[in-house]
């Protein structure tokens, strides 16, 4: 109960004041990949604590002995002991409900979330291959709209779509700017970490945690993905072609290099912070696995003990009496 007690705590303040201070760290927008991982890594630890705390209520704690014969007694005597009682054994089954739901309910969200999205982008693969046109110079394929925006669609039948809008409105610089920041879209797989963040909110919509974080993750990929086109073209027309595709947005299906929060990546691409050394990138990184390894660390005994349970024998049932 203690070790149960201790990760849902856990859970609690880390979901409660972690996001915050997070979303408010400045370093973020200096160095959007590694903000992606914390966010990322934040959000399992608080996942993983509350299914260790579930693990921790079903699974008896036994210390460790180097003499075989005192562990296997102490495995068999703490199994008793918590099977013992309809009280023990119903708390026993509530930590294991809790672990069966908690998975089930992730396995089913991403595998809904993962067909939904792949027959969706499938769709829209195909009304492109009606309504667009092919322009293999850019690397992309073009439709025809009034409302100036691009984006890409990533998959299996990945591609790049520019509206005759944005062809219209944007320079040759900016035209490949925005072609270099789909580009890295893709290039990152920037869809899974969004499907994943999506995951989490759809499983579990009353954790404002999971929410947050599923916004700031979309953020800041689009940070990562205008900090990769800044590498070959210059900030100026990036920032320009944002302001042209501002009001454009994307498919839902996909990545686009527009909507709401272009205005203050134009900010930031005119105005650059200097990038994160390599001290507090590797500090930030450090804590990532931190934040995933302080759940196990926490529930250490219950899954020693779970490990110990597969060679404990039960005590041997007595026969009827004659």
């Amino acid at each position: 109960m203690i070790v149960a007690a201790a990760l849902v705590t856990y859970a609690a303040v880390l979901a409660v004041v972690a996001p915050r201070l997070l979303r408010e760290a400045a370093w973020s927008e200096r160095a959007p990949r590694l903000a992606v991982c914390l966010w990322q890594a934040l959000s399992l630890s608080v996942l993983a604590a509350a299914v260790l705390a579930g693990l921790a209520l079903a699974v008896p704690s036994v210390p460790f002995n180097i003499n075989l014969a005192e562990m296997l007694q102490a495995c068999v005597v703490s199994l008793r002991d918590s099977y013992a009682t309809a009280s023990s054994a119903s708390v026993a089954g509530s930590g294991l409900a809790v672990v069966a739901v908690l998975l089930i309910r992730v396995a089913f969200c991403a595998t809904a979330g993962l067909l939904q999205s792949a027959r969706a982008r499938r769709e829209h693969a195909l009304k492109l291959a009606i309504l667009a046109r092919p322009a293999p110079a850019l690397g992309a394929v073009i439709l025809a709209h009034e409302t100036a925006a691009a984006y890409c669609l990533p998959g299996r039948n990945r591609r790049i779509v520019l509206t005759t809008a944005a062809l219209d409105a944007l320079g040759e610089q900016e035209l490949a700017a925005v072609l270099a920041h789909e580009r890295a879209h893709l290039a990152g797989r920037h869809h899974l970490a969004l499907a994943g963040a999506d995951t989490l909110v759809r499983a579990f919509p009353a954790v404002p945690l999971f929410t947050v974080a599923r916004r700031e993750i979309g953020r800041l990929l689009e940070l990562a993905a205008d900090d990769a086109a800044s590498r070959r073209h210059p900030r100026l027309s990036i920032a320009t072609a944002l302001t042209v595709l501002a009001a454009g947005g994307g498919e839902e299906v996909g990545l686009a290099a527009g909507g709401p929060t272009a205005l203050g990546r134009v900010h930031r691409l005119l105005a650059p912070a200097n990038p994160l050394g390599l001290v507090r990138t590797m500090a930030g990184g450090t804590l990532a696995v931190v934040l995933l390894l302080v759940p196990i660390a926490i529930a250490a005994g219950p899954l020693l003990g779970l490990g110990h349970t597969l060679y404990c024998p039960l005590p041997a049932v007595p026969p009827p009496a004659s």
